[in-house]
């Protein structure tokens, strides 16, 4: 019987990989790591990614393996470990490993595990020959520009945003942009590679060649993933960037001389054929919500700096029913957590935080803008003086209807929470 048992637990443990890891956030104190239920789940280029579940935790997790230069530092793993966002992808752990050549060692990213991606939500059902629900439009869209707000504050591009690199819970409809892979800390003044993004989300200043490019390159891809949801299809299609130049020009027109030169300024001599703007109106069916087709025409400009910021398009119309306290999300959830901003978020454009917390997510004390800032620095010095000398490396304040919660991290990694009832 109790050999039995044995090979029954055996079966249902399957084979326990340990390793030495280290902790993506905080110091560098690598630990045991144990995983087991080792799948792939992903193949491509850059490596393989596998899926896994944590023996103490029971989590499942990802685990991108990829060639590790040494040469180089990974640009991935440097970008990862400063991110801290509920809408990215989380580095839990990462550690190195052995190739089957010598010499040949490979870097593992272990990452939260999300089942699903706007790809293949949306595959699903266009499948069904139905179109995305608009709630969830609205829902990814809006965590997405979350994603690019916070990271964009960082000086961090990802410069490959497309709907397979959108994670997504189908249950809770929670979103994780993942694989920053391509993404680069842009330093103005430093040239930058054109041959970035993936075809169908590729910025013209881009398809010019500009090298001097910003991260307002994101902001046009997230324009092409919501046309692409709105539609059901690519809004700019094409095997080559002379095709795709050709799809844009066709829905937003020739470009000016002046726009030209915005993109690229070497090509203001090459002439186009004059062609006409196509009415927005016109390029989406008839019954797609006006809102999201002016949130398109602002995302999808010429002029790099003409399209919105990723806040201000959180602002925009087009998500006023997120604002809503009673909205809910088809299955009849609660909406994901859309409101819990950072100190950092909050502080990227203040003039627009009166609209990106609505009303009912916030303090009845705290109400006022002003008034929460003042409220979060006071208390940052206070607890400064009480812990003498400790320097603050975090904040952040947490807003509930009867007491609001500031928590600190110091340089040590030191933790202190208080609660402040009202």
């Amino acid at each position: 019987m109790a050999a039995n048992y044995l090979l029954i637990l055996i079966i249902k443990l399957g084979k326990v990989t340990t390793v030495v890891a280290t902790p993506g956030q905080g110091p560098d104190r690598p630990q045991e790591v144990s995983y087991t239920d080792i799948k792939v789940i992903g193949n491509g280029s850059f490596g393989v990614v596998y899926q896994a579940r944590l023996i103490d935790s029971q989590e499942m997790v990802a685990i991108k393996k990829v060639l590790q230069d040494k040469r180089f530092k990974n640009r991935e793993l440097q970008i990862m470990r400063k991110l801290d966002h509920c809408n990215i992808v989380r580095l839990r752990y990462f550690f190195y490993s052995s190739g089957e050549k010598k010499d040949e060692v490979y870097l593992n990213l272990v990452l939260d595990f999300v089942p699903e991606t706007v790809y293949r939500v949306a595959r699903h059902f266009n499948k069904a020959k139905s179109i995305i629900p608009i709630i969830y439009v609205k829902v990814y869209m809006y965590q997405l520009f979350r994603s690019l707000a916070y990271i964009h504050s960082q000086g961090v591009c990802h410069r490959d945003i497309k709907p397979q690199n959108l994670l997504v819970d189908p249950e809770t409809a929670i979103l994780k942009l993942c694989d920053f892979g391509s993404a680069k800390q842009l330093v103005r003044g430093e040239p930058n590679v054109s041959y970035i993004c993936s075809r169908y989300y590729r910025a013209p200043e881009l398809i010019f060649g500009a090298t001097d490019y910003t991260a307002n390159i994101d902001i046009w891809s997230a324009g092409c993933v919501l046309a692409e949801l709105l539609l059901g299809q690519p809004i700019f299609p094409g095997d080559s960037g002379v095709d795709q130049l050709v799809e844009i020009i066709k829905v937003l027109g020739t470009p000016t001389r002046e726009q030209i030169r915005e993109m690229n300024p070497n090509y203001t001599e090459f002439k186009f054929p004059q062609i006409k703007a196509h009415p927005w109106t016109k390029v989406f069916k008839p019954r797609t919500p006006p809102e999201a087709i002016a949130l398109c025409s602002r995302l999808l400009e010429y002029t790099p700096a003409s399209r919105l910021s990723p806040l201000e398009a959180c602002s925009h119309a087009f998500f006023d029913e997120l604002r809503q306290p009673n909205t809910r999300l088809p299955n009849g959830r609660e909406l994901p957590m859309l409101f819990n901003f950072s100190t950092t978020e909050l502080s990227i454009q203040p003039q627009l935080n009166s609209t990106l917390i609505p009303p009912h997510a916030r303090s009845h004390t705290a109400a006022s803008a002003h008034g929460g800032k003042l409220i979060l620095m006071l208390l940052s010095v206070s607890i400064s003086r009480v812990l003498h000398g400790f320097v603050l490396t975090e904040t952040s304040l947490v807003l509930n209807r009867e007491y609001l919660t500031l928590q600190v991290t110091g340089i040590k990694n030191v933790y202190y929470d208080t609660r402040f009832w009202f």
